[in-house]
């Protein structure tokens, strides 16, 4: 009975046995695996949090490749002591057990077990021959040690952890840094004429929306009975709510290709094109065909330089400073330098960035702020913008060549439009957030067809023009509230550069006698105001302005008005019997805006 119970316990414990030796066989092949797949492992050493103290001459591995196939060979070896040991443990085992259970082994049984000793002895060998294969091929794929990191294994241990701090985190020699997008360095939201907003909702990779609204109420201390304003691009009607432009359009980028349109609703798709010339030549109707329309071009993106944009179209000129976007100014009513220079050009630009500096942006174009020619002559222009750091900006606009007065061929237009705009406060944790002014000069003449530059001579009575303006505003409370003041000054003989009032329907292609454009004739005027904005949010501008306008002739809408009595008699701009209309020579307005863009 004892036989019998002992022969069953060594079955019992050989197969504890044999489960043991399986148990190292699965450890052994987690740690080859372990090995094996090691050498994609990234290793991070953070010196600042830990650095244990070595003693000089200690080695620092700077190979960590190295280091790892050292590691993996002893993973290997200590797996194979495990299984050795748990083979030598069955007989030494077997000898603890009392002489008086022990029983002989069948001969089939050693047989069995010197099977299963030669089954493990076979499988150790290949798991060891895999593992040098293996080892040798990591090792021929790996870099050799650079002569920095061996020099440094011998250095002080500072400068050899430091060297191994570096050559963790490699730079490719042969990838290119990306240039840097062009006035990128910097936030330029306080400038004049840029948009303040920084969030776009809803922008794509494809789109960028945009949406502008701008409504305003006019009181004119004048009081013009017929509600309206002459001599301004931005204000047309006084003591009415008026939606003076509804722009809503956006960009369109996708492979380098671009495009935008914005939509102009509102005063602007009347006051704009009623003040171009050029559709009186010709047919088709070009003030209709691009009435509601404020910009539209399309071009491509090249990566060149810092980038160069090829775009053909309508787009905004910026000559004088302003936008022609009245959320994007410091004020509501520009000076007359920035007033009566065009707001758009329609032709071909060419936008190069030399570096992320500097912008040169050439132009082919139409004529002066125009549909369509004038003449026989188009246009030719650029703009240089260079902003060396983020308080600071130099604009140069310049303008040549242009045959610009309707049907006078040879009588050419140059004009130089140049500012500066200069942060000299930027302190937002204070109750005085920023401050900032800009400073505008122009310069322009017309020789031939009967007029000459600056001065009068026999070719004809001088034809120039020269202004200024000057703006300063304040930033207060965390850019919650705006206040600006400014002015400037024109002097324009010829009245070349004047916006004609609408007198009986007058347009820039009628002209009118009320108020002659002819050369010689003289106009000098001056303008001030001051603006107060509150900005809750940076998608929206409410606005109080104070504007004083004067001329050196009556030009500004009396009280008696610029319309003959029972509306618009006869062809625009005519006389009209028995009637003039009311000029005077200053006018005062309060402007009241709310301003929305997203």
């Amino acid at each position: 009975m004892n036989y019998v119970w002992a022969i069953k316990m060594n079955l019992v414990f050989m197969a504890v046995c044999i489960v043991a030796v399986v148990f190292m066989l699965r450890f052994l092949f987690a740690l080859v695996r372990e090995a094996r797949h090691g050498s994609h492992w990234r290793w991070e050493v953070y010196f600042a949090k830990f650095i244990p103290p070595k003693k000089r001459g200690e080695l620092i591995f700077m190979n960590p490749a190295v280091h790892k196939y050292k590691f993996s060979n002893k993973a290997g070896k200590r797996a194979m002591l495990l299984v050795a040991s748990g083979l030598l443990l069955v007989p030494y085992l077997r000898g603890q057990e009392s002489p008086s259970e022990a029983a002989p082994a069948t001969a089939k049984e050693v047989q069995e077990l010197r099977d299963l000793i030669r089954q493990l002895e076979a499988k150790v060998d290949r798991l060891e021959n895999a593992q040098q294969k293996n080892a040798a091929t990591d090792a021929a794929v790996a870099p050799a040690p650079s002569p920095t990191a061996v020099a440094a294994s011998q250095a002080p241990p500072v400068e050899a952890q430091a060297a191994l701090s570096s050559s963790t985190s490699p730079t490719p020699q042969n990838q290119k840094k990306p240039k840097a997008e062009p006035f990128a360095f910097g936030d330029f939201s306080w400038l004049n004429g840029n948009a303040r907003t920084k969030d776009v909702p809803l922008d794509t990779k494809f789109f960028t929306p945009e949406i502008r609204a701008d409504v305003d109420y006019i009181y004119d201390f004048n009081h013009p009975k017929d509600d309206t304003i002459g001599g301004s691009s931005e204000v047309f009607r006084a003591q009415e709510v008026q939606l003076t432009q509804l722009g809503v359009g956006g960009d369109f980028h996708y492979d380098n290709v671009r495009a935008r349109v914005m939509t102009q609703f509102g005063m602007y798709s009347s006051t704009t094109p009623r003040n171009d010339a050029s559709p009186a030549r010709g047919q088709w109707n070009l003030d209709t065909a691009y009435r509601y329309i404020s910009e539209a071009y399309g071009g491509y993106h090249f990566n060149v330089l810092h980038g160069i944009n090829v775009d053909a179209g309508i787009f905004m000129s910026y000559v004088g400073l302003f936008s022609y976007y009245n959320f994007d100014n410091w004020a509501y009513q520009p000076s007359y330098v920035s007033s009566n220079t065009p707001w758009f050009f329609n032709g071909v630009r060419v936008q190069i960035f030399p570096t992320e500096h500097l912008k040169i942006e050439p132009w082919f174009v139409n004529g002066w702020q125009s549909y369509g020619r004038f003449n026989n002559r188009p246009g030719v222009g650029a703009q240089i913008l260079w902003r060396p750091n983020s308080k600071f900006e130099v604009l140069g606009n310049q303008y040549a060549l242009g045959e610009d007065a309707l049907n006078i061929p040879g009588r050419v237009r140059y004009h130089t439009d140049d500012s500066i705009e200069y942060k000299y406060y930027d302190h937002p944790e204070t109750w005085i957030s920023k401050a900032a002014f800009s400073l505008t000069g122009d310069l322009g003449c017309e020789h031939g067809g009967g007029v000459s530059c600056y001065t009068n001579s026999a070719k004809g009575p001088k034809q120039d023009f020269l202004g200024f303006m000057i703006y300063n505003r304040l930033w207060f409370d965390k850019d919650r509230y705006g206040f600006t003041v400014g002015g400037g000054k024109i002097n324009n003989p010829g009245r070349y550069l004047v916006l004609l009032p609408p007198i009986n329907g007058a347009t820039a292609a009628s002209g009118t006698p009320y108020f002659t454009e002819n050369p010689g004739d003289p106009y000098k005027a001056w303008d001030a105001s001051a603006t107060f904005d509150y900005m809750p949010s940076q998608y929206i501008t409410f606005r109080w302005e104070y504007d004083h306008r004067a001329a050196n002739v009556p030009y500004f809408s009396g009280r008696g008005g610029i319309t003959p009595p029972g509306g618009n008699t006869g062809a625009p701009g005519s006389a009209v019997s028995g009637w003039t209309p009311d000029l005077v020579k200053d006018e005062n307005r309060l402007d009241l805006a709310i301003l929305v863009k997203f």
